[in-house]
């Protein structure tokens, strides 16, 4: 890829991470693991001089990272703080990821765990409910819209199609279709087209096993295969995106067009993979106004 492209990422990736985690107003475990938590964020006084409405929305915000450990939810609490100050009550959900450790072989840390990852992600939405009553008095749980970047929006997608999947699965939930909606960020969101391009130096493959494996757990990971879903469902995509292509978020909205489901899909020129987080930049603005249109 052209050096320009390459220094334009770094950068904005650079400027996405330079702001300083910002600390929630409680957080509050759904398991027993370390990483089976959820931090609450309540809606932030602004210089705006409408008040904020009571209930308020509830954004459930899930960290990208091509499910890797050495992503964690703190690199997406200034985006969460950021929704926070716009007048959202916001979740920002950790889940088990890769290890950590490099693979035997090589080829770097892998990317999340089978299921431990899935298991999560269920498991926080399914508890949020009740969490939220405790954590986020303020919020409004039937008006929850998910939204997640990169891997994140990926598991987003898939979390709202949880009542799409197969009853026995032990997934499977009939309330995730009375979401309001979702806004996937740059999600890796067509497995297939994810493969083709090799995202995240082969992240869905290790996400999901090799071989016969690999279809059969694709068939209940890949959101592009649960469609249609019924829920309000809104792409946001970078043009010069080199880390997950506008290619992948491309297959997934012709996917669900193909089921009879149109979904929204916005495309910003000159924008790539970090803008759509960094509420530095005009695209994380963008981001905020797709929430708000789902959720009010």
């Amino acid at each position: 890829m052209p050096d320009n492209q390459e220094a334009r990422d770094t950068a904005e990736m650079a400027s996405a991470f330079s702001h300083p985690p910002v600390a929630p107003d409680a957080t509050a475990s759904y398991g027993p693991h370390p990483d089976q938590v959820v931090d609450f964020y309540h809606p932030r006084a602004t210089t705006d001089p409408t008040p904020i409405p009571t209930p308020t929305p509830l954004v459930v915000a899930l960290h990208g990272g091509a499910w890797r450990a050495r992503y964690d939810r703190r690199h997406l609490t200034p985006f969460v703080d950021f929704l926070a100050r716009r007048g959202f009550a916001v979740a920002n959900v950790e889940y088990r990821r890769g290890s950590g450790l490099p693979q035997q072989g090589g080829g770097g840390a892998p990317a999340g765990r089978w299921p431990e990852t899935f298991d999560d992600v269920a498991a926080a939405l399914d508890a949020l409910p009740d969490l939220a009553r405790t954590h986020l008095p303020r919020a409004d749980p039937r008006r929850t819209v998910l939204t997640g970047h990169s891997a994140g929006g990926h598991l987003a997608l898939w979390a709202a199609a949880r009542h799409v999947l197969p009853p026995d699965s032990p997934w499977y939930s009939p309330a995730a279709g009375r979401l309001r909606g979702v806004v996937a960020l740059a999600p890796i969101a067509d497995f297939a087209r994810a493969v083709e391009l090799d995202v995240c130096d082969g992240a869905v493959g290790q996400l999901l096993g090799e071989d016969a494996q690999f279809a059969e757990r694709r068939s209940l990971a890949d959101p592009s295969l649960l469609l249609p879903t019924g829920v309000a469902t809104t792409l946001v995509q970078g043009r010069d995106d080199i880390v997950v292509p506008q290619a992948v978020a491309e297959a997934y909205a012709d996917a669900a067009a193909e089921a009879g489901e149109p979904v929204g899909y916005t495309l910003l020129e000159g924008v790539g993979h970090f803008p759509l987080i960094d509420p530095a930049a005009d695209a994380c603005a963008v981001v905020a106004e797709e929430i708000a249109q789902l959720a009010y």
